[in-house]
């Protein structure tokens, strides 16, 4: 074993959103730095698209992955319990299993990072004598939101929704209650009291924080989690920007794919990709009003589907990629042969990056997952911007209205159903109005910003050699 090597243990909560930026974490790690890397991943029953996916993130030598099966919950969760509640109770009951694995590695770590939902799991480092930092695929708005959300939880009196004022952190652009993250919409419900013990434990029980974030992106809040002496007596441990870690275009993938060879006889630019992310899901509603604003605008478009459902509040966050794998009989009559020469509706699952990065995509309808919102500015593309559950809200906001590389409706499409008009009137002006092409123009300037940044000499790529630094440090 090599002594200079630093080992690194990564642990996963459930779900492709949380999955894939930790493999990410771990493959730029090995490849790019040089360190041995085990992912310990908390895994429920996965779909066979799900399974796919961690196929193709983990087809390598470099990252060694123990799956951990997820404990039975179900005699500790109310009917009721949201999915920020399910995920902490279950990453909590999950400590025994992760402490067994990391017990059998073959090669002890040297440093244990957990990600969002897995907190409690820092005492664990401790037990073996490791070093311990958290991993946030947020953007730094968040991070600072949650880490000073103790200091508002005595601060603010009633519902943070409610308030006629936005929310004040140190150093970092008020964020008006609309914007909140889910935990926080509702201060009665137990998942607000996880999510505050999450941003509790971030600052008192690791080393540091890592972010799948670059500078350019908020510089405000990332320089106020570095430097604004309120917000750092709050925070305390120091922080890294590492990001954007995104995946890769996949070659192989690209020759048969149905989606790419009708993606080959468009236009340079012309084609909106609609997709809500793994777990998306919209009302029935909804569906029909996307539809017939989708066909007004009388622009190209692949948009990939699911089922719709009673609520899209926490969309399907545990059953996401499952359903029928055939054409959807739930969309208006007539809707697929009307649309058959500028359509392409794909059930289910298509590969995201792939199709992102096709020169005949000219937009990006979509949830403000982080890892899409990444994924888009990596590829160049603007976005209409369709907030529907956890911080998506707040993404939508910091890509409308900071970094302007988005369009929004003027209604918050989790609350209220979007009209057929308007999303006519965005589709048009992404794709084809001067808006679009200023959007356009900006997220270009993003792209480079974001490449640079990952770059020998950029300023994510030497936050990530300051972080392995100070672990070799500590191993001395």
């Amino acid at each position: 074993m090599d002594q200079d090597k630093v080992h690194v243990a990564i642990i996963s909560s459930p779900g492709m959103g949380h999955l894939v930026p930790v493999l990410l974490l771990g493959h730029r790690l090995a490849t790019h730095h040089g360190l041995g890397v085990t992912i310990l991943a908390v895994t429920t029953q996965t779909s066979r698209v799900e399974s796919q996916i961690l196929a193709s993130l983990t087809n390598s030598n470099h990252l060694n992955l123990i799956k951990i099966p997820s404990p039975d919950i179900s005699n500790l969760l109310g009917p009721d319990d949201a999915v920020v509640t399910q995920l902490a109770i279950m990453m909590r009951e999950a400590r025994p299993g992760i402490r067994s694995a990391i017990s059998a590695m073959n090669h002890p770590p040297h440093v244990l990072i957990v990600d969002l939902f897995s907190g409690d799991s820092l005492p664990i480092a401790d037990e073996f004598k490791l070093q311990k930092y958290v991993f946030l695929p947020c953007n730094a708005r968040f991070v600072a939101l949650t880490m000073y959300l103790h200091v508002l939880d005595k601060e603010v009196k009633g519902q943070y929704v409610d308030q006629k004022e936005p929310l004040k952190i140190p150093g970092c652009v008020p964020v008006w209650g609309q914007d909140v993250p889910d935990p926080m919409l509702d201060r009665d419900n137990q998942q607000y009291l996880e999510y505050v013990r999450m941003g509790i434990n971030f600052s008192t029980l690791s080393d540091g924080v890592l972010m799948n974030t670059w500078r350019d992106l908020d510089p405000a809040s990332l320089d106020a989690l570095r430097y604004n002496e309120i917000l750092r007596s709050v925070v305390k441990v120091p922080v890294y920007d590492i990001g954007p870690l995104t995946r890769e275009v996949n070659e192989a993938d690209l020759e048969g794919n149905e989606v790419i060879k009708w993606l080959n006889k468009q236009p340079l630019e012309s084609v909106l990709f609609v997709s809500f992310g793994s777990g998306g899901t919209l009302s029935a509603e909804q569906i029909i009003e996307l539809a017939h604003g989708l066909e007004m605008s009388q622009q190209r478009f692949v948009w990939v589907i699911r089922p719709p459902v009673g609520s899209a509040k926490d969309g399907a966050f545990f059953t996401s990629g499952s359903g029928p794998d055939k054409p959807p009989d739930f969309l208006p009559e007539g809707f697929l042969d009307r649309t058959q020469k500028n359509g392409l509706i794909v059930p289910l699952w298509a590969s995201q990056v792939n199709i992102l990065n096709h020169q005949s995509i000219g937009g990006f309808l979509t949830h403000c997952g982080l890892n899409s919102v990444h994924e888009s500015i990596k590829a160049g593309v603007p976005m209409i911007a369709w907030p529907l559950y956890s911080e998506q809200r707040l993404n939508a906001t910091l890509l409308s209205e900071d970094v302007k590389v988005a369009l929004r409706p003027s209604v918050l499409p989790a609350e209220k159903v979007v009209g057929r008009e308007e999303i006519d009137k965005m589709v048009r002006s992404l794709m084809e109005g001067e808006e679009g092409k200023m959007l356009r123009e900006k997220v270009k300037l993003l792209r480079e910003s974001a490449n640079q940044a990952l770059s020998m000499n950029g300023s994510s790529y030497k936050s990530t050699c300051e972080f392995i630094s100070c672990c070799k440090m500590k191993m001395k």
